[in-house]
Order: C-alpha cells, then sequence, then structure tokens
C-alpha cells in the first residue's frame, strides 16, 4: 500500500492541480488548513515534489506551490515514484527481494503467480492515470477548499 506520505502527496498535487492556470501558486498555510495536513510534514513532501520537477515554488508575498506542468502531463505514477519510490510497485508482497530478482533465479514467493497480474494492472492504472482525472474525477464543481481527496 501507498504510506501516508504518498497520500498526502497525491492529494497535495491534485489540490494544486485544481489551481493550474500557469500563474495561480498556493501557500503552506492554506495547503495544509484545506488539506487537514501538519504545514511542517506538508512542506517536506512539497519540497521534495518541488525538487523531483513535478512542483514549482516561489518565496515571497506572492510565491507558493504550483504545478510544474499541466495536470494531464502528470502521471500518479510520477507522484508515487517521487514520494515511495518503485518498491510498491515491484517489491514482493512477502519477502525482501523484487519480484524481478526472484523470478531471475526461479525463487517465487507463494503469491507470486497470483499477484503478478494485478501488480501489472495496478503499475498501468498507476502510469496511466492523470493527475487532471482525478482531480474531475475528485468533483469538478467545486472550490479547492471543498474537493473530496
Amino acid at each position: 500500500m501507498l504510506s501516508n506520505t504518498c497520500k498526502y502527496a497525491v492529494r497535495a498535487v491534485i489540490y494544486l492541480a485544481s489551481g493550474f492556470d500557469g500563474d495561480h501558486k498556493y501557500g503552506i498555510k492554506k495547503i495544509s488548513e484545506d488539506l487537514k495536513i501538519p504545514s511542517p510534514f506538508l512542506g517536506k513532501i512539497l519540497q521534495k515534489l518541488v525538487k523531483s520537477g513535478v512542483l514549482n515554488s516561489n518565496k515571497g508575498p506572492n510565491g507558493g506551490f504550483c504545478l510544474s506542468k499541466d495536470p494531464n502531463l502528470i502521471t500518479l505514477f510520477d507522484v508515487v515514484n517521487v514520494i515511495d519510490g518503485k518498491d510498491f510497485f515491484e517489491q514482493c508482497l512477502i519477502c525482501d527481494m523484487t519480484c524481478s530478482e526472484r523470478e531471475e533465479h526461479d525463487d517465487f514467493c507463494a503469491l507470486h503467480l497470483g499477484f503478478k497480474d494485478i501488480r501489472e494492472d495496478i503499475t498501468n492504472l498507476f502510469k496511466n492515470k492523470m493527475i487532471g482525472e482525478l482531480l474531475d474525477d475528485a468533483n469538478n464543481d467545486q472550490t479547492p477548499a471543498n474537493l473530496r481527496f
């Protein structure tokens, strides 16, 4: 499963997508209040997303955070990969190795065959689901503070 940190990151990116127009920036305090995420923790998450190029940030009175590009060009996989890495998509469910490492040794865990197709489906979903789509799915006609995510 996704870590709580990653869940917060996805919610924050969807939130920022709600104001995407190339110019609008949200301050950390506003994002934190609207999403009910502790500000210091959220700040670390957002800075990690800035470092990876998913977000942009500016300091100062007109500063804040915004998406680095159109939300229809950012995948859910992009966000999850920055925060949780690829382990979610590659790690064996009950062992310490990746599934591909185990396959190299013909050493499959008891869940491998049953979970292989599910893992591929999840990976494809995350790679093909755009943040813009998630925003649309969350609720088309609500203000950013009232979105359900």
